[in-house]
């Protein structure tokens, strides 16, 4: 589509599973879209550095891996940020990370958002993402009608470094949730129920939820296509491992998870969705033996001693366990 006169120019920085899609839903609404990514895509307006982008436009969103790429991204593109531009975090990282990438876009009196949000692949192809804010409410309505383009819902979450507070909270949530999934599909096979029984019975269930629905359909039909990866949610756990030491908070659970998708990745699993753990346990409707499988490496936390997270040894007791 050509850009509509009165919509403004946008960059997008970073062409992963989100970034790609939210591009193309903006090219869909009217705007121009101006692309960097790290390896080459054929993209239209694809320019060369993040600088260039910085210079083609004073909106800019970005969707990268990590706290370090996000910082790198950042100070590549300061020797051409201008107290105009509105920046926008949409990676998942820690409010630590947030706290320093929003000093680095001060440098040049630019506004920045802590801006994460919730949906995967299929809801960024639709324009149905849900984005948590934090940051200057003024900041937020220069940008509206652009992240209006890809989402169906925007929700202010307090200050910046709040929203990020918030999105890995209910990452460890859908963690914790597809963990405990694959653990009653097992239960369900050992003792001969036929597996769709589960999401007939979760039909009018109070354990029944988002996570579920979008992932139990997946897991029955072993589709680990990636729409969040486990590479990325554990990264993101993580994160939240990292957050609740800081605060001397206890969350075994979220340990265990850390441990079973550390060895998915050790298996060559990280590039296909976090459901993928449920690999771990047979589903061939019929009592088999729950498979064997190796002691996990234990997850290291960032800036923080190695140590195994509580309950994780008592978890994987059980996924050894014979029948």
């Amino acid at each position: 589509m050509e850009q509509i006169p009165g919509k403004p120019a946008v960059g997008v920085v970073g062409l992963g599973i989100i970034g790609s899609r939210v591009a193309a839903c903006l090219r869909r609404a009217g705007h121009q879209v101006w692309i960097w990514n790290r390896t080459v895509r054929p993209e239209p307006n694809f320019l060369s550095s993040p600088a260039e982008v910085a210079e083609a436009t004073r909106h800019i969103q970005i969707f990268v891996s990590n706290g370090e790429a996000l910082h790198s991204v950042l100070r590549a593109m300061l020797p051409a940020l201008t107290a105009e531009h509105v920046i926008l975090n949409h990676a998942t990282v820690s409010p630590a990370d947030t706290f320093i990438a929003a000093k680095i876009v001060a440098e040049k009196h630019a506004a920045f958002l802590d801006a994460p949000f919730t949906g995967s692949r299929d809801a960024a192809a639709a324009g149905q993402l849900v984005y948590y804010i934090g940051g200057d409410p003024q900041d937020l309505e220069r940008v509206r009608s652009q992240l209006e383009a890809s989402s169906k819902q925007i929700l202010e979450m307090g200050a910046i470094g709040q929203a990020s507070v918030v999105k890995v909270a209910t990452n460890l949530i859908s963690a914790n949730a597809v963990a405990a999934i694959s653990e009653a599909l097992a239960l369900l096979d050992r003792y001969g129920v036929e597996l769709h029984k589960l999401p007939l019975a979760l039909e009018n269930n109070a354990a029944r939820s988002g996570v579920s629905d979008l992932k139990l359909p997946c897991m029955l039909e072993a589709d680990f296509s990636a729409r969040f990866s486990l590479k990325n949610m554990f990264k993101d756990v993580q994160i939240g491992l990292a957050m609740a030491e800081e605060k001397n908070i206890e969350i075994p659970t979220t340990g265990a998870f850390a441990g079973i998708a550390m060895a998915g990745l050790q298996r060559g699993w990280g590039d296909e969705d976090f459901s993928v753990i449920s690999r771990f346990y047979d589903f061939p409707g019929q009592g088999h033996t729950l498979p064997e499988t190796p002691a996990p490496a234990t997850p290291v936390a960032p800036a923080q001693d190695a140590a195994e997270p509580a309950g994780l040894k008592n978890l994987w007791g059980l996924l050894r366990r014979k029948k």
